[in-house]
């Protein structure tokens, strides 16, 4: 109890408010909804955001941190791309149409929770600093891979759905 009690002490405000946000974006997810574009690039760009910062090149003594994020980002880059959650557009508004899904919130709990472990695994001094920094990057880059990936798929068929006239 008194380790838990020390890392939720320890956890900065703002993981608490990302937190609080991600579980209020996947909740008002579950209902079908409708939204500007942009409003739907927020939590992608969030966990991008999160993931590039993680990088870390001022640990410049060795590559395998830097070539763990970039094979990560690699692998789930595609798989952001291949999984997009379908939507339509309104043509008048250009907005988003969703339907109702758990999608969002089991995908941002899913990845915000190994997000958070590596940041409390690297805040703790593991014995194995090497192997957590390079477990951290890869976590970093695969979050970011995926979110690139994802965005990327919405943004095409946003575009396609929604010619600029």
């Amino acid at each position: 109890m008194t380790f838990a009690y020390q890392v939720l002490t320890h956890t900065p405000l703002w993981v608490f408010a990302l937190f609080a946000y991600l579980v209020w974006q996947g909740i008002q997810a579950m209902q079908p909804r409708t939204t500007p574009i942009w409003r739907a690039l927020i939590v992608p760009v969030v966990f991008i955001v999160w993931g590039v910062s993680r990088i870390g090149f001022r640990h410049q003594g060795s590559a395998w941190p830097l070539l763990a994020w970039i094979a990560a980002a690699l692998v789930l880059l595609p798989l952001g791309v291949l999984t997009p959650r379908p939507f339509e557009v309104d043509h008048t508004t250009g907005q988003i149409i969703r339907r109702g899904s758990a999608f969002a919130l089991i995908r941002n709990l899913i990845v915000f929770v190994p997000q958070y472990a590596v940041g409390v695994i690297s805040a703790i001094d593991a014995s194995d600093r090497a192997l957590a920094l390079i477990a951290g990057r890869a976590v970093s880059g695969a979050t970011a891979g995926y979110f690139i990936g994802s965005t990327i798929a919405l943004l095409i068929a946003y575009r396609r759905k929604h010619p600029v006239e």
